[in-house]
């Protein structure tokens, strides 16, 4: 499933996990989506505080995945919403305020995807 070239999945969505702690961003989680679906390979789900903590989220994640030649494919959502997702191909990245984050407990709904890694 890789079309972006320079990282593999996994590294990349690892790369995604450093820049969202290094970020602040609370409560990231990195799921292993191989087993339960077939339209990626890792989601990373990650919470941010304030809706300008957010964009500099989807920003940061962007610029470093796109210096390591990852391409953005999808960007949905809106910082005014409470959640942006940002599609890879390979994986996505779930950015959400605390009150969306609540509401869609998206961890909840995958709950059969394993957890490979988790940042309180």
């Amino acid at each position: 499933m890789i079309e972006n070239t320079s990282l593999i999945p996994s590294e990349a969505a690892r790369l995604t996990v450093d820049v969202a702690s290094e970020k602040n961003a609370t409560d990231i989680i990195l799921m292993d989506m191989r087993s339960v679906c077939s339209f990626t390979d890792y989601f990373i789900v990650m919470t941010a505080e304030s809706k300008r903590q957010m964009q500099a989220l989807v920003n940061d994640i962007d610029e470093t995945l796109a210096k390591s030649g990852m391409k953005l494919t999808h960007l949905e959502g809106s910082s005014e919403g409470g959640w942006i997702l940002l599609d890879y191909i390979d994986f996505i990245a779930h950015v959400f305020s605390p009150e969306e984050r609540d509401m869609y407990q998206i961890e909840k709904y995958w709950n059969r995807a394993p957890v490979l890694f988790r940042v309180q």
